[in-house]
């Protein structure tokens, strides 16, 4: 009796010590969190913390709507091109299901009419050599229409989003300015250029093999059963429940989240979503509850982006001691933003993160704040052995 009693209390200090530890590291990060918004640019930020391994579910918010409600630890935002891993991840359950393969031409699946003519390089067209796998990868040499060059000097689609903010675009006007303004930069499978381009076609496909529109087959396929019930495809979708207004989005100065005009970020990145609600969702793709390991590691063949950063099929790895010198020998995957929003997991530590500075200027935080809590993180594992 006498020694169950004293394992008893020595598990109920060892948990009190545990308990005091995480405390302790959360009080850094809110220290972090604190002074990454000393920035005077950024308005508002929501980041989450968590592993289930570790007991670790931290949560932080600051700032204010313009309407003047606060910005809270649920609240939702903008994710820009994390979006890019919820497309990926679609085309990938389709394939499990065996609806398509990823070595599949697109124009097996689109029509001529969006194939033809899209992909003309030094005088050969291409069009119908591009693969789905070449579109997860951006492997296509297809231009980006967002922020490519055009031919003639016309607007790409970031000039068209401050100079038309009242239009809806679709999908299809979309891809035209890649197809009618840019010009292609390398033969399909030679060579790696980010272009949200692919994404829309990699959209246009999901429509056509599923038969639903791209918000519909994320919210019943993915939202649904991974209670992801505040996330959505903006302008074109609701949430599942009630959920807080889109916080603020800003250009440097200039307040966007109002313009109809970020319709033109489709299937590259048009999602709004919660903290918590991509945490819950990277816990189900890595810990292999939504698609097989082996799909998972078709999505995790990675070539160079660029000093330290690899992609995949609609996911970034980063390797953190190659990309800083100084920085901790470990590594994270999923995606960021161009709103500065972040995505990640970190295998070594089991650690999920996830949030947003809702502000273009600071992207380069979208990196940096994550590496730096897995530094905290790191650092307080080693302390306890």
């Amino acid at each position: 009796m006498n020694a169950f009693i004293t394992l008893v209390f020595g598990l109920l200090f060892t948990l009190s010590i545990e308990a005091s530890g995480w405390r302790s590291l959360q009080d850094e990060i809110q220290t972090l969190f604190t002074e990454t918004m000393a920035n005077s640019n950024i308005r508002s930020a929501t980041w989450a913390v968590y592993s289930p391994s570790k007991h670790i579910d931290f949560s932080f918010a600051t700032g204010a709507l313009e309407s003047s409600d606060k910005v809270s630890k649920a609240s939702s935002f903008y994710v820009a091109s994390i979006g890019k891993t919820f497309t990926a991840t679609a085309i990938a359950m389709l394939y499990e299901q065996g609806r398509l393969n990823l070595s599949d031409k697109i124009s097996k699946y689109l029509p001529d009419e969006v194939v033809s003519g899209i992909h003309f390089f030094q005088g050969k067209d291409y069009s119908h050599e591009i693969t789905i796998a070449h579109l997860l990868q951006h492997t296509s040499g297809l231009p980006d229409y967002f922020e490519g060059k055009t031919i003639d000097g016309s607007a790409n689609a970031m000039a068209l989003l401050f100079s038309n903010t009242e239009k809806l675009w679709t999908p299809k006007e979309i891809l035209n300015i890649a197809k009618q303004r840019m010009k292609p930069l390398f033969k399909p499978g030679t060579g790696y250029r980010y272009s949200d381009t692919g994404y829309i076609l990699l959209g246009l496909i999901i429509e056509r093999v599923s038969g639903m529109h791209l918000h519909d087959f994320f919210k019943q396929e993915i939202f649904m059963p991974l209670n992801m019930s505040h996330t959505y495809m903006h302008l074109r979708a609701k949430p599942i429940l009630p959920t807080s207004r889109m916080t603020n989005i800003y250009v440097d100065n200039v307040e966007i989240s109002t313009f109809k005009s970020l319709s033109l970020d489709w299937a590259g990145g048009g999602l709004v979503s919660t903290a918590k609600d991509l945490n819950r969702f990277q816990l189900a793709l890595y810990g292999n509850n939504f698609l097989s390991q082996n799909t998972l590691n078709k999505m995790q063949v990675w070539v160079p982006e660029s000093k330290g950063i690899y992609y995949g099929f609609g996911l970034r790895k980063v390797l953190i001691s190659e990309r800083f010198s100084s920085g901790p020998d470990l590594s994270i995957i999923g995606h960021t933003g161009s709103t500065s929003s972040f995505m990640f997991y970190c295998p070594r530590l089991d650690v999920y993160l996830a949030g947003t500075f809702n502000q273009t200027s600071q992207v380069k935080q979208s990196i940096l704040a994550p590496i730096k809590i897995l530094s905290y993180i790191q650092r307080s594992v080693e302390n306890e052995k």
